[in-house]
């Protein structure tokens, strides 16, 4: 059973909303560059929650992630040679690119919480799961791909 009874989507938003919370007080000067890092980071964001999403519906296994003991299929190929969790590093990415744009290098400290946050009451949990249901498999996944990148 997982410890985390929040949905991730619902922790990034929250990360956001303390992101934006420290942007307002510590504002730095806005640049063309800003702007395109932080668009960098969102779209990079973006293409890693896609991936991962595609890999698991090709794989016809379950994208619920508070139902890790519901997967069919431990999915260790495309995106996930690169990551065990994509989805979450692409949420990373996306809240590393509002903090660009918030043009707080404070507000990034949000990063650094969700990370914290979903290890240790997202990820973890769902690799208790997943080494239950895949055993070496997974065992033998892990020593292979990082966690996060």
């Amino acid at each position: 059973m997982l410890n985390n009874k929040i949905p991730p989507v619902i922790v990034v938003l929250f990360f956001a909303g303390i992101m934006a919370l420290i942007a307002h007080y510590s504002v730095i000067d806005f640049t063309v560059f800003v702007a395109y890092l932080a668009a960098s980071l969102v779209i990079i964001g973006c293409v890693s929650c896609v991936a991962g999403v595609v890999s698991f519906k090709l794989a016809k296994t379950t994208v619920n992630p508070s139902k890790p003991e519901q997967a069919s299929k431990l999915v260790t190929s495309g995106i996930y040679r690169i990551s065990r969790n994509p989805m979450y590093l692409g949420f990373a990415f996306i809240l590393a690119g509002w903090g660009v744009w918030l043009s707080s290098v404070w507000a990034m400290l949000g990063v650094v919480g969700f990370i914290g946050y979903l290890t240790l009451f997202q990820i973890i949990p769902e690799e208790r799961a997943l080494t239950k249901l895949f055993g070496e498999e997974f065992t033998a996944y892990k020593a292979r791909v990082r966690r996060w990148l």
